[in-house]
């Protein structure tokens, strides 16, 4: 069985529903508002989990009520968490769709402020027994930086999905690196592979075109968290760099679907016929 090793997020989503996000100054009315769980860390480790594979994750929460809902989550979708738990607040997202089904998104980071290189130092036999050790930046950069170095040192692929883009240009060691065209521009000099992710016109992987598989899109919220697990899944299975980026844009294609991140993350089941519909 795969084994994949998470080091990122964990927050709350509040996510509002509404005709079109107000201007400066302006108030609007919203249609619907939810609270979901979210952070790019967990739902890459649920949505890995799902697929089928062994997953450890690291991350930081608060001791309060969004904090214990994370534990049960993870309890309940087979996801081993090595969670921190700090006096900070577990992390907030605020998430605006408009009825195009665009988003935008504000993350307050709370108690994610505080993970750090000694806290991958306590997860560092996790990541040495993964396939691939994926990590996200939506924790402190220096500490996903370090994380993807103690893997690369341990001879573990990495992937770096680099969500949200860094204040300034980064240039990480690591096996892939998984921006969209807003993030590309944050990271320069890349040693590895970059899969540059294309919406709804798929995916880029060197001079190799990716299609987007059909979807009809009603929230594209997680599109990419889907895509990376299903992509990090597929390298851990040892699968080709190609078939993991269908893999990762037949998951996002699911994802789009559903209003949501963690509803919409598929299981194997609907991945496989959803790969199955579009023959390669």
């Amino acid at each position: 069985m795969a084994r994949i090793a998470i080091v990122g997020s964990y927050g709350v989503g509040l996510t509002v529903e509404l005709d079109r996000v107000p201007e400066a100054g302006e108030t609007v009315v919203g249609r619907t508002f939810r609270r979901d769980h979210g952070g790019k860390g967990s739902n890459q480790a649920v949505g890995c989990a799902r697929l089928g594979a062994e997953v450890d994750f690291l991350t930081a929460i608060g001791d309060d009520t969004f904090g214990h809902d994370a534990v049960a989550l993870w309890h309940e979708e087979g996801v081993r968490a090595a969670a921190v738990v700090t006096s900070e607040a577990t992390m907030v997202a605020p998430i605006f769709v408009e009825s195009s089904g665009e988003n935008r998104i504000v993350v307050v980071a709370g108690a994610l402020a505080q993970l750090s290189r000694a806290h991958v130092d306590a997860f560092a036999d996790k990541i040495a027994a993964a396939d691939v050790c994926l990590v996200q930046l939506e924790i402190p950069v220096d500490t996903a930086l370090y994380a993807l170095e103690m893997a690369h040192r341990m001879g573990v692929r990495t992937i770096l999905n680099p969500a949200p883009a860094p204040a300034e240009p980064i240039a990480p060691e690591v096996d892939y690196v998984t921006p969209n065209e807003t993030e590309a521009a944050a990271v320069r000099e890349v040693r590895g592979t970059v899969v540059l992710t294309l919406g709804d016109r798929g995916a880029q992987l060197g001079d190799e075109r990716v299609p987007a598989f059909p979807a009809t899109p009603v929230d594209t919220t997680g599109a990419g968290d889907a895509f990376n697990a299903a992509f990090a899944v597929a390298l851990a299975e040892g699968l080709s760099d190609l078939d993991a980026v269908r893999w990762g844009c037949a998951a996002g294609a699911h994802m789009v679907e559903h209003p949501g991140v963690v509803p919409g993350l598929p299981t194997r089941d609907e991945l496989e016929a959803r790969l199955a519909a579009v023959p390669a």
